[in-house]
C-alpha cells in the first residue's frame, strides 16, 4: 500500500500513465514484442506494459504487479476509444500528424542520415516510424482529454481531506529535506563589437559559399548547432511555427537556393538557405554561430544582478518586482521568480537541486539571496542568476499542519480515480475486449469477465 501511495502521491494512477507518454521517446533498437490486449480498435503492446512497470521502479516503487500496469493501460485505451466518439473533444488528427513529422525530423538531426536513424530504431521506412510517433501522441492527447472531461468537476471538502489523512496517515510517504527557491536570471548581453564579429564571420562564410564552397561542407565545419551540423545544416520538413520567429520569417522570405543575410535569434546568428518549399512545410539549411558571451560580458551581467540584489536587500524593490522587471526566465518571472518543483508545487527536494546551485546555497538560510553566479539553462546557454531561499523545510512525516495542500491533492487524485473507475466499469460491457490468455489477473474492473480469451 505504501508504494502504491508513493506513485499516487507523485502523479495519480492515471496521470502517471500520461506522464510516461508525455516524456516517452522511441528507444534505439526497441522492438514490439507482441499484443497484450485489444480494446475496441486500440491495441496494448507487451512493451507498453514493460515500460509502465520499469517507470514505476525508477520512481521508487518496491513491489510491482504487472497486472496493475496492464489494467492502467486498459483503462487508458478505453478512454481513448470513448474520446474519439466524444463530439466535445476536438479532433486534432491533422495537428498531431504535423507534430509527428516535426518530431521525426528532430530525431533525424541526431543521426548522420535518415537510413542510419531508421536502422537504429528498427523501422523499415519513414512511414512506419512516423506512424508509431503519431500513435503515441494520439493516445496521449485523447486519453488526457477524456480523463479531464470525466474528472473536471472533481473536488474534495476540508472534511474529506481530513478523513483521507486519518485513513492513510500511517502509510503516507516521508517528505525529504526541501526548499522553496526563487530566481532572477539574465542572459549576458553581447557587446556591439562581439555582435559585429559574429556577423562578419557569417558574411565571410556566405561569400565563400557563393564563391564555390558548398553550404553542406561549410555547415559541417563552422555551424555550432549540434543537431544539424552533422547533416550539413539540413533540416527537412520544417512546419510553420516550429522554428523561432526570426528564423522562420527569414527562411520563408527566401527563394529556393537563396541564402539570407545574417539573422539574429535567441540562439545566436544564422545564415539560412531555403532548399525547398512545399505547402506548409519547407526544407532549409543553416549555419549557426552561437551568442556565447565572453568572460567580460558575463562579469558585466553579474555586476548588474548584484546591484539588483542590493536594491532588494535594502528594500527599495521586492524580489517579486525585480523578477518581473529584470528576469529573462519566461517560466518564472510572472510568478515572483518561484522555481516549480517536480510535483507542480513550489517545493523542491534538496537532493534534486543541480550541483551548481547547491554550491551557491551552501551556508545560506531562509530569506538569504546568493550573489550573482553563472550557470546554464536547459538549452545549455550561459545565464547569470541570483537565487533566494524562500523556505527551508526539514525532512518530516506528512501532517495536515505542514502539508495540507499535498494531502488535498492526494485525496483529489483518489476522487478522480474513483470517477474514472466508475466510468470505465459503465463502458466495459459495450466495448470489445480481448486480453491475451497469459495474463491471469484479478482486475479491479470487470475486464476479465468482458474479455474474449485468446
Amino acid at each position: 500500500m505504501i508504494d502504491k501511495l508513493k506513485i499516487a502521491f507523485l502523479f495519480g494512477i492515471f496521470m502517471m500513465f500520461f506522464s510516461v507518454n508525455t516524456s516517452a521517446q522511441l528507444k534505439k533498437g526497441q522492438l514490439v514484442d507482441g499484443i497484450a490486449a485489444v480494446i475496441g480498435d486500440e491495441i496494448v503492446l507487451e512493451s507498453d506494459v514493460e515500460e509502465q512497470l520499469n517507470y514505476a521502479k525508477q520512481q521508487g516503487a518496491g513491489e510491482t504487479n504487472k497486472c496493475e500496469f496492464l489494467e492502467n493501460l486498459l483503462n487508458n485505451k478505453l478512454l481513448v476509444v470513448q474520446a474519439k466518439k466524444d463530439t466535445l473533444i476536438e479532433n486534432r488528427s491533422a495537428a498531431i500528424k504535423e507534430q509527428a513529422n516535426a518530431k521525426y525530423n528532430q530525431l533525424i538531426s541526431q543521426f548522420p542520415d535518415e537510413k542510419t536513424m531508421l536502422a537504429a530504431y528498427k523501422f523499415r521506412n519513414q512511414y512506419e516510424m512516423k506512424n508509431a510517433i503519431e500513435k503515441i501522441d494520439t493516445d496521449q492527447y485523447y486519453g488526457q482529454a477524456k480523463y479531464q472531461r470525466i474528472t473536471e468537476k472533481a473536488d474534495v471538502t476540508p472534511n474529506e481531506v481530513t478523513d483521507f489523512y486519518n485513513q492513510f496517515k500511517t502509510q503516507l510517504p516521508q517528505i525529504k529535506d526541501e526548499v522553496s527557491l526563487s530566481q532572477i536570471f539574465m542572459y549576458p548581453k553581447l557587446t556591439e563589437k562581439h555582435k559585429d564579429e559574429l556577423i562578419a564571420r557569417l558574411k565571410k562564410i556566405k561569400a565563400d559559399i557563393q564563391g564555390g564552397e558548398s553550404f553542406d561542407s561549410q555547415a559541417r565545419i563552422y555551424s555550432e548547432d549540434k543537431g544539424s551540423a552533422a547533416t550539413g545544416g539540413l533540416m527537412k520538413n520544417v512546419f510553420k511555427g516550429q522554428m523561432v520567429k526570426p528564423f522562420e520569417a527569414a527562411a520563408l522570405n527566401l527563394q529556393e537556393g537563396e541564402i539570407s543575410e545574417p539573422v539574429e535569434s535567441e540562439f545566436g546568428y544564422h545564415i539560412i538557405q531555403l532548399v525547398k518549399k512545399s505547402g506548409k512545410a519547407y526544407d532549409a539549411r543553416h549555419i549557426l554561430l552561437m551568442a556565447t558571451p565572453t568572460e567580460e560580458e558575463i562579469a558585466t551581467a553579474k555586476t548588474k544582478l548584484d546591484s539588483i540584489r542590493s536594491l532588494i536587500q535594502s528594500e527599495k524593490i521586492t524580489f517579486k518586482e525585480a523578477s518581473f522587471k529584470f528576469s529573462d526566465d519566461k517560466r518564472t518571472k510572472f510568478n515572483a521568480g518561484v522555481i516549480p518543483g517536480a510535483d507542480g508545487s513550489n517545493k523542491i527536494e534538496r537532493e534534486s537541486i543541480p550541483g551548481s546551485i547547491t554550491y551557491e546555497l551552501a551556508g545560506l538560510k531562509k530569506g538569504d539571496i546568493t550573489t550573482a553566479f553563472d550557470d546554464k539553462d536547459e538549452r545549455d546557454r550561459i545565464v547569470v542568476k541570483i537565487v533566494k531561499i524562500e523556505d527551508d523545510i526539514a525532512a518530516h512525516q506528512i501532517t495536515l499542519e505542514t502539508d495540507y495542500d499535498r494531502i488535498k491533492q492526494l485525496a483529489l487524485n483518489r476522487r478522480r480515480n474513483e470517477m474514472v473507475e466508475k466510468y470505465v466499469n459503465e463502458k466495459i460491457p459495450t466495448t470489445f475486449v480481448s486480453i491475451d490468455g497469459r495474463y491471469k489477473c484479478d482486475f479491479k474492473s470487470n475486464w476479465k469477465k468482458a474479455s474474449i480469451s485468446k
